[in-house]
Protein backbone atom coordinates (compact mmCIF):
# COMPACT_ATOMS: atom_id res chain seq x y z
CA UNK A 1 0.00 0.00 0.00
CA UNK A 2 2.82 2.40 0.88
CA UNK A 3 4.45 1.72 -2.50
CA UNK A 4 1.21 2.52 -4.33
CA UNK A 5 0.81 5.78 -2.42
CA UNK A 6 4.43 6.66 -3.14
CA UNK A 7 3.94 6.05 -6.89
CA UNK A 8 0.75 8.13 -6.89
CA UNK A 9 2.56 10.97 -5.11
CA UNK A 10 5.47 10.81 -7.57
CA UNK A 11 3.12 10.91 -10.55
CA UNK A 12 1.35 13.97 -9.17
CA UNK A 13 4.63 15.70 -8.30
CA UNK A 14 6.29 15.23 -11.68
CA UNK A 15 3.91 16.58 -14.33
CA UNK A 16 6.76 17.92 -16.47
CA UNK A 17 8.18 14.42 -16.90
CA UNK A 18 4.94 13.27 -18.48
CA UNK A 19 1.86 11.42 -17.53
CA UNK A 20 2.11 8.16 -15.65
CA UNK A 21 1.84 5.32 -18.06
CA UNK A 22 -1.88 4.53 -18.34
CA UNK A 23 -1.12 2.35 -21.36
CA UNK A 24 1.50 -0.17 -20.18
CA UNK A 25 3.49 -2.17 -22.76
CA UNK A 26 1.81 -5.25 -24.25
CA UNK A 27 2.83 -7.64 -26.99
CA UNK A 28 0.92 -7.03 -30.24
CA UNK A 29 0.60 -8.83 -33.56
CA UNK A 30 1.19 -5.84 -35.85
CA UNK A 31 0.09 -5.15 -39.41
CA UNK A 32 1.82 -2.13 -40.97
CA UNK A 33 0.45 -0.67 -44.20
CA UNK A 34 2.26 2.08 -46.09
CA UNK A 35 0.27 3.93 -48.72
CA UNK A 36 1.76 6.15 -51.40
CA UNK A 37 -1.24 7.45 -53.36
CA UNK A 38 0.88 9.31 -55.95
CA UNK A 39 2.37 6.06 -57.34
CA UNK A 40 0.94 3.70 -59.93
CA UNK A 41 -1.75 1.35 -58.64
CA UNK A 42 0.52 -1.70 -58.36
CA UNK A 43 3.12 0.24 -56.32
CA UNK A 44 0.83 2.20 -53.99
CA UNK A 45 0.66 -0.10 -50.98
CA UNK A 46 3.10 -2.16 -48.95
CA UNK A 47 2.02 -4.32 -46.01
CA UNK A 48 4.17 -6.09 -43.43
CA UNK A 49 3.46 -8.29 -40.40
CA UNK A 50 5.45 -8.38 -37.16
CA UNK A 51 5.20 -8.64 -33.39
CA UNK A 52 6.11 -5.73 -31.15
CA UNK A 53 5.96 -4.67 -27.55
CA UNK A 54 4.13 -1.31 -27.47
CA UNK A 55 3.01 0.97 -24.66
CA UNK A 56 2.53 4.70 -24.19
CA UNK A 57 6.27 5.39 -24.33
CA UNK A 58 6.70 3.62 -27.68
CA UNK A 59 3.90 5.35 -29.60
CA UNK A 60 6.00 8.28 -30.83
CA UNK A 61 8.57 5.94 -32.41
CA UNK A 62 6.41 2.97 -33.45
CA UNK A 63 6.02 3.88 -37.14
CA UNK A 64 8.87 2.17 -39.06
CA UNK A 65 8.84 4.85 -41.79
CA UNK A 66 10.26 7.35 -39.27
CA UNK A 67 13.61 5.53 -39.69
CA UNK A 68 13.68 6.22 -43.45
CA UNK A 69 16.28 8.64 -44.82
CA UNK A 70 13.54 10.90 -46.25
CA UNK A 71 12.39 11.63 -42.69
CA UNK A 72 15.84 12.12 -41.17
CA UNK A 73 15.57 14.88 -38.56
CA UNK A 74 11.81 14.35 -38.11
CA UNK A 75 10.10 13.13 -34.95
CA UNK A 76 6.68 12.86 -33.41
CA UNK A 77 6.18 15.19 -30.45
CA UNK A 78 3.65 17.56 -28.86
CA UNK A 79 1.66 14.60 -27.53
CA UNK A 80 -2.00 15.26 -26.76
CA UNK A 81 -4.04 12.62 -24.91
CA UNK A 82 -7.83 12.70 -25.11
CA UNK A 83 -9.36 9.58 -23.61
CA UNK A 84 -8.59 6.59 -25.84
CA UNK A 85 -6.99 8.82 -28.52
CA UNK A 86 -3.43 10.14 -28.57
CA UNK A 87 -2.16 12.54 -31.22
CA UNK A 88 1.31 13.79 -32.14
CA UNK A 89 2.64 16.45 -34.48
CA UNK A 90 5.43 15.58 -36.90
CA UNK A 91 8.21 18.13 -36.54
CA UNK A 92 11.32 18.22 -38.70
CA UNK A 93 14.57 20.10 -38.18
CA UNK A 94 17.00 21.70 -40.59
CA UNK A 95 14.60 23.73 -42.72
CA UNK A 96 12.77 20.62 -43.84
CA UNK A 97 9.22 21.64 -44.79
CA UNK A 98 7.85 18.14 -44.21
CA UNK A 99 4.71 18.19 -42.06
CA UNK A 100 2.33 15.65 -40.65
CA UNK A 101 0.61 14.14 -37.67
CA UNK A 102 -0.09 10.80 -36.07
CA UNK A 103 -3.21 9.61 -34.31
CA UNK A 104 -3.51 6.52 -32.13
CA UNK A 105 -6.71 4.86 -30.87
CA UNK A 106 -6.22 2.39 -28.06
CA UNK A 107 -8.60 -0.07 -26.45
CA UNK A 108 -8.24 -3.16 -24.25
CA UNK A 109 -7.58 -5.55 -27.12
CA UNK A 110 -6.08 -3.51 -29.95
CA UNK A 111 -4.25 -0.38 -31.09
CA UNK A 112 -4.70 1.60 -34.31
CA UNK A 113 -2.29 4.29 -35.45
CA UNK A 114 -2.07 6.42 -38.58
CA UNK A 115 0.83 8.66 -39.54
CA UNK A 116 -0.01 11.15 -42.32
CA UNK A 117 2.93 12.92 -43.97
CA UNK A 118 3.31 15.67 -46.59
CA UNK A 119 6.88 15.84 -47.85
CA UNK A 120 8.25 19.39 -47.75
CA UNK A 121 8.30 21.47 -50.87
CA UNK A 122 6.49 18.78 -52.84
CA UNK A 123 2.91 17.89 -53.43
CA UNK A 124 3.59 14.33 -52.29
CA UNK A 125 1.78 12.69 -49.42
CA UNK A 126 1.83 9.25 -47.88
CA UNK A 127 0.58 7.46 -44.80
CA UNK A 128 1.55 4.56 -42.62
CA UNK A 129 -1.07 2.66 -40.64
CA UNK A 130 -0.42 0.30 -37.80
CA UNK A 131 -3.05 -2.02 -36.42
CA UNK A 132 -2.18 -4.34 -33.59
CA UNK A 133 -4.05 -7.07 -31.80
CA UNK A 134 -2.92 -7.81 -28.23
CA UNK A 135 -1.41 -11.30 -28.00
CA UNK A 136 0.08 -11.27 -24.52
CA UNK A 137 2.57 -9.69 -22.20
CA UNK A 138 5.96 -8.32 -23.17
CA UNK A 139 9.12 -10.30 -22.61
CA UNK A 140 11.19 -8.49 -19.95
CA UNK A 141 14.03 -8.30 -22.49
CA UNK A 142 11.91 -6.25 -24.98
Amino acid sequence: MKFGLLMLALCAALPAVGRCEAFPPRLYQITTETGLPHLEENLRYATTQSKACLGARQLASAFPILQHEALKGCRLDHQLDQGATTTFALTCSGGNETTGSATWRIDDRAIYGTLDVRLGGKNMTFYQRISGRSVGVCDPGD
